[in-house]
C-alpha cells in the first residue's frame, strides 16, 4: 500500500499536492491524519468521492509500502500517523515541500522542497514532464491549493513558476466558479462577532513608518478559521503587520494559545521568529499552537521580535545621485543645452552664487526656447522658480507622498539651504518594484543563472545566492579580509563603498567550493559626496589601504581619478590588482578618443560602462551590505546569457567595447542581444573611425586601448572563435578597413599554431603578440607598418613587419636556387625565428617544407670543431676562426664531413698552416 499523508488540519495546498501525487503514484490513496480546515472539509462535504482518500483508521500498517509526506517536514504535523514513519516494512519516504529553511525529523528518502509559493505547484510540474491529463475535479482542487497558498499570486513568496502551473491547470479544467467559492468564503458568524471585538481592542504601534497591530481574543474553545478573520483585520485596518493571538482553556488549569502572524513589511520574516517558538510557516504568514503558556509573554517575544526585523527606511540620502550638475541664472540656453547634452540629463538646477538654489529648467523648456529663437537668452527667463524640496533624511514614503500628490519627476535634496542632491521618479519606482526574493533566514536573494559548469547542459538551471553573505562564504578568506577592511576604511571617513563590473559578474556566474575563489582583478568604487568624499577618495582610500598592506605597490592615476593597489607574487594575496576610483561620470570629445571624467554618483558611474552585465555594483559598507544594485537589467541578461549594450552610441564613442563585447559573448557562450549587434554594424559602417583618425592625431580607442583588447583576445584559449565573431561583425575594420578573415588567413593562423608549438614549446616569443603580427602581416605590405605603429607595437615587431615583405621576396626567390643544406642555412640564418615564422605561413608548401627543415634540423647542427679544436691544432685565434667553422659547419650539413678525423683531414686541405 502507497500513502500519501496530509498534515494535522490539511489545507488546500496540501490537499492539492496529494490529490496531484495519486496521479504520480498510481494506486496511492490520501489520508488526512488530523482532520481538515473548516473550508476544506465544507469543499469535502460535496467532492469527497472525486478522490481516492480513506480515514487513518482503516490502515493497515502492515501492509504500508511508501509513504509520501506533503506540504510539511514535521513528523508531529502527521498526528498518530507519524508512527508509520519508523515502520521496519518501508521501502521508501518521500516529502514533498515549499517550506525552506526548515529542519527535517522524518527520515526520508527522497525530498523535492524548493522555493514555490505552493506544494502544488512542484506536483504540477512532475504532471507536466510526464504528460499526465487531469480530470476538472483534479484540476480544481490543485489549483484551489495554489491560490489559497499564494493569495492568487500576491503574497512576496509567490514565482512565475506558481503562475505557469495554474495556467497548465486552468487548461486542464480547473473550474473557476467552484475556486471562487472557496478561495473566499467569507467569515463565519462567529468570527464576524470576534472581528468586532478585535476591531475594539486592537493595539497599535507606529514604528520607523510601520504600523504594527496586535491583539489577544479569549473564548471558550477553539476557533476554526482564523487565518481568514487575520487576513480581514489587516486589509480593514491597512496595518503593515499583525498578531492575533486566540486562548481558551483546555481544562480548569490548563489552556491553549494560538497565535497568528501577517506582514507586509519588507525584510520582515515572520517564519524565523515563530520557528524559535516551534511554530512556522512563510516569511509573510506564519503561526504557532502552544499549550499551557504565558500568552502575553509569548505575544510580547513575538512583537519584539518583529521590532527588530522592520527595516529602516530608505532616505533620500540613500536614494538621491550627487553631486547635482548646477549652472547659473545667467547661463544662456544654448550652454545650457550642451550641458545637458553632455551629460545626459533630463533638467538642469540652478543656483545663485552663493550656492542656494533658485530655479529648475527641464530639457522642455530649453527645447521651447530654441524653438522660438532664444538660444542666447539666459535661463532665468524659462526656469521653475516654486520648487518642492526635500532633506537628506526625508524618508522613501513621504518622498512617494510628494511625487504623487504634486505630479513632480525629480525633487532636489537640500541641506543647510545647499544643493546635495537629487531624488527622482525613476530612483523611487527601482527602489519600489526592484524585483528581489527573501530567503527564510531574512537574507537577500536575487535570482540569477548559474551554469558554469552546466555550459554544456540544454536545460538552464537557476538558483538563489545570498549575496550578503556569499562573499564572505566563497572567497577566499585573505581576500574576504581585504575587502572587509577596505569597507572598513571608507565608513570611517563617512563613503560607500561598492564592488563593481566583472567581480561581479564572475561571482554570479562561478560555482566555488566555499572560501576558495580568488579573484584576480577587483574594482572598487567609492561613492559618498553627500558626506565628505571629495575627488581624490579613491586614491586616499588607496593611500590607507597601502599603510596596511606595505606589500602592495601603487599607481595613481590623477586624469582618471583612480588609483591602483599590486600584489606580485604575494604569499597570500598571490598576483592581485585592485582598482579604487571615486565615482565619476564621462564624456568622449570625440570619437575613440580617452574619455574626460568628472566625479558623480555611483548610479552615474554603473551608467557610463559598457554592458549591462558588467554595470553591477555589491555594496560593501553598512547599513546595506550585500545590496546588489542592478539599475539597468543586468541581472536578466545573466539569465538570458546575452551582451547587451547601455547606449545607443557606444561603440561609436569607443569601438574597444566591440572587441570587449565579443570578447565576453565568447568567454561566457553568450549572444550578442540583437538591438546590440545593430549598434555595432551601424558604427563599423558608418565610417566614424576612419573620419576621427583623420581629424585626430590621438585616437586611443583605435591604438593603446584597442591593442589590450586585442591582447585579452589573442591570449586566451577561445581567441580563434572571437576572431571568427569579429569578422562576422566586419570588427576587424578597426584595425585596418581591408583586414578580413578569409580562408587564406584562418590558413596561416593555423600553420602559425603548428610553428609556435613545434619551435616555441617553452615560450620564449609572445605568442598573443605573434598571433597580432600574423594579422597585420596579412594586409597589403604598404599597410602593415601603419598599422603596427598605429597599434603600439613593441620596436622589433615594427620593424620586423616593416621589413617582412623586402625578406619574404629574398626568401622566396632564392630558397629554390638553393643546391645543398648548407646554402638553405647560408641564406636563412640571417633572419631571427618570429619572422620565419611568419615568411613560413605566407609561403607555398615546397618553400615552407625547406624553412621547416632549416629549423628543425639544419638550424641545430654544430661543426664538428670549435675554437679549442682549432687552437690545439695549431691555429691562431684570429678573424679566420668564424670562417673556418662556417665552412666546417657547412661541409658537415652537406656530409662532405661525417666525423671530427674527416674534419681535420678538411681543414688541412682547405687551411693549410
Amino acid at each position: 500500500m502507497d500513502l500519501i499523508l496530509c498534515h494535522t488540519t490539511a489545507d488546500f495546498d496540501a490537499l492539492g499536492a496529494a490529490v496531484g501525487l495519486t496521479r504520480l503514484l498510481s494506486g496511492s490513496k490520501i489520508v488526512l491524519t488530523g482532520g481538515s480546515h473548516p473550508t476544506v472539509r465544507d469543499f469535502l462535504a460535496l467532492h469527497r468521492d472525486e478522490y481516492p482518500l480513506i480515514e487513518r483508521r482503516s490502515v493497515n500498517p502492515e501492509k504500508i509500502r511508501s509513504l509520501t509526506v506533503v506540504d510539511t517536514q514535521q513528523r508531529d504535523r502527521l498526528g498518530k500517523a507519524a508512527e508509520w514513519l519508523d515502520l521496519l516494512s518501508l521501502k521508501e519516504i518521500i516529502v514533498y515541500d515549499h517550506h525552506l529553511g526548515q529542519e527535517s525529523d522524518i527520515p526520508a528518502t527522497r525530498s523535492h522542497i524548493d522555493s514555490v509559493g505552493a506544494t502544488t505547484t512542484l506536483i504540477v510540474e512532475q504532471l507536466q514532464q510526464q504528460e499526465i491529463s487531469l480530470t476538472p475535479a483534479e484540476a480544481t482542487v490543485m489549483a484551489l491549493g495554489i491560490h489559497v497558498d499564494t493569495g492568487s499570486l500576491t503574497y512576496d513568496q509567490s514565482t512565475p513558476r506558481d503562475a505557469l502551473a495554474l495556467a497548465w491547470l486552468m487548461q486542464q479544467g480547473a473550474s473557476l466558479s467552484v475556486i471562487s467559492t472557496y478561495r473566499d468564503p467569507g467569515l463565519s458568524l462567529q468570527l464576524q462577532q470576534l472581528l468586532t471585538e478585535a476591531l475594539e481592542n486592537l493595539e497599535y504601534i507606529c514604528l520607523r513608518g510601520y504600523t504594527v497591530a496586535w491583539v489577544t481574543l479569549k473564548t471558550e474553545a477553539f476557533v476554526p478559521e482564523l487565518s481568514s478573520l487575520a487576513s480581514e483585520l489587516v486589509e480593514l485596518t491597512e496595518i503593515d503587520a499583525l498578531l492575533l493571538a486566540n486562548e481558551y482553556p483546555l481544562g480548569e488549569e490548563d489552556s491553549r494559545l494560538i497565535v497568528i502572524g501577517r506582514s507586509q513589511i519588507p525584510k520582515t520574516n515572520l517564519n524565523l521568529l515563530f520557528q524559535l517558538l516551534g511554530g512556522g510557516g512563510h516569511s509573510q504568514a506564519a503561526s504557532l499552537n502552544l499549550r499551557g503558556v504565558d500568552s502575553q509573554a509569548i505575544l510580547k517575544q513575538l512583537l519584539d521580535g518583529i521590532k527588530v526585523q522592520i527595516p529602516h527606511p530608505l532616505t533620500a540620502r540613500d536614494l538621491m545621485s550627487s553631486p547635482v550638475r548646477t549652472i547659473l541664472p545667467e547661463t544662456t540656453i544654448a550652454e545650457a543645452q550642451r550641458i545637458l547634452l553632455r551629460y545626459g540629463h533630463s533638467g538642469l538646477f540652478v543656483v545663485d552664487t552663493q550656492g542656494q538654489l533658485v530655479g529648475i529648467i527641464s530639457r522642455r523648456d530649453i527645447d521651447i526656447a530654441l524653438h522660438h529663437g532664444f538660444s542666447h537668452a539666459p535661463v532665468k527667463g524659462y526656469m521653475t522658480k516654486n520648487l518642492k524640496t526635500i532633506t537628506p533624511d526625508t524618508t522613501l514614503p513621504q518622498i512617494e507622498s510628494l511625487m504623487v500628490t504634486y505630479d513632480i519627476g525629480r525633487l532636489p535634496v537640500l541641506e543647510n539651504e545647499q544643493l546635495m542632491g537629487i531624488v527622482t521618479r525613476t530612483d523611487v519606482l527601482r527602489e519600489l518594484h526592484q524585483e528581489r526574493d527573501e530567503d527564510q533566514e531574512g537574507e537577500q536573494k536575487f535570482k540569477i543563472q548559474n551554469d558554469a559548469h552546466r555550459l554544456a547542459n540544454a536545460a538552464l538551471t537557476k538558483s538563489k545566492i545570498p549575496l550578503s553573505t556569499e562573499l564572505q562564504n566563497r572567497l577566499a578568506p585573505q581576500l574576504w579580509q581585504l575587502l572587509t577592511t577596505a569597507s572598513q576604511e571608507a565608513e570611517k571617513r563617512g563613503w560607500h563603498l561598492y564592488l563593481v563590473g566583472g567581480a561581479v559578474r564572475d561571482l554570479l556566474l562561478t560555482e566555488a567550493v566555499a572560501g576558495t575563489l580568488m579573484i584576480k582583478d577587483i574594482d572598487l568604487v567609492v561613492d559618498g559626496f553627500h558626506k565628505s568624499a571629495d575627488v581624490g577618495a579613491g586614491v586616499e582610500l588607496a593611500k590607507a589601504l597601502q599603510q596596511l598592506y606595505p606589500m602592495a605597490r601603487s599607481e595613481i592615476h590623477g586624469a582618471f581619478q583612480t588609483a591602483a593597489l599590486l600584489w606580485h607574487k604575494d604569499p597570500e594575496l598571490d598576483s592581485l590588482w585592485v582598482d579604487i576610483a571615486t565615482a565619476r561620470t564621462e564624456f568622449y570629445p570625440y570619437p575613440a578618443a580617452n574619455p574626460e571624467v568628472e566625479a558623480s554618483s555611483i548610479r552615474q558611474d554603473l551608467y557610463r560602462r559598457d554592458f549591462t552585465i558588467n554595470a553591477l555594483a555589491l555594496r560593501l559598507t553598512s547599513p546595506r551590505t550585500g545590496e546588489l544594485l542592478d539599475f539597468f537589467g543586468g541581472l536578466l541578461d545573466l539569465q538570458a546569457k546575452q551582451i547587451r549594450v547601455l547606449h545607443a552610441n557606444s561603440f561609436i564613442e569607443d569601438p574597444t567595447r566591440i572587441f570587449r563585447g565579443v570578447r565576453f559573448a565568447v568567454r561566457f557562450g553568450f549572444q550578442i542581444e540583437p538591438q546590440t549587434e545593430e549598434f555595432i554594424r551601424y558604427a563599423i559602417n558608418s565610417g566614424v573611425y576612419d573620419r576621427t583618425a583623420q581629424e585626430n592625431s590621438r585616437t586611443p580607442a583605435l591604438q593603446t586601448r584597442l591593442k589590450t583588447e586585442l591582447k585579452h583576445i589573442l591570449e586566451a584559449s577561445y581567441w580563434k572563435s572571437a576572431l571568427q565573431l569579429l569578422d562576422n561583425l566586419e570588427a576587424l575594420q578597426c584595425i585596418h578597413p581591408t583586414l578580413k578573415l578569409d580562408a587564406e588567413l584562418l590558413r596561416q593562423l593555423r600553420l602559425l599554431e603548428s610553428c609556435l608549438r613545434r619551435f616555441d614549446p617553452q615560450p620564449t616569443l609572445i605568442h598573443w603578440e605573434m598571433r597580432l603580427e600574423a594579422l597585420i602581416a596579412h594586409l597589403a605590405p604598404q599597410y602593415r607598418a601603419k598599422v603596427a605603429k598605429n597599434l603600439q607595437l613593441q620596436e622589433d615587431g615594427v620593424k620586423r613587419l616593416q621589413n617582412l615583405a623586402s625578406a619574404q621576396t629574398e626568401v622566396m626567390e632564392s630558397l629554390p636556387k638553393c643546391q645543398s643544406p648548407s646554402q638553405v642555412m647560408q641564406l636563412l640564418r640571417q633572419y631571427d625565428l618570429p619572422i620565419l615564422i611568419l615568411i613560413a605561413v605566407q609561403s607555398p608548401r615546397s618553400l615552407r617544407h625547406q624553412i621547416w627543415e632549416y629549423l628543425t634540423v639544419w638550424a641545430n647542427v654544430q661543426p664538428l670543431l670549435n675554437g679549442n679544436d682549432l687552437k690545439k691544432l695549431g691555429y691562431k685565434p684570429g678573424p679566420q676562426y668564424r670562417q673556418i667553422l662556417d665552412d666546417i659547419l657547412a661541409a658537415t650539413l652537406d656530409g662532405v664531413i661525417k666525423d671530427k678525423t674527416e674534419a681535420e683531414e678538411f681543414l688541412a686541405q682547405h687551411y693549410p698552416k
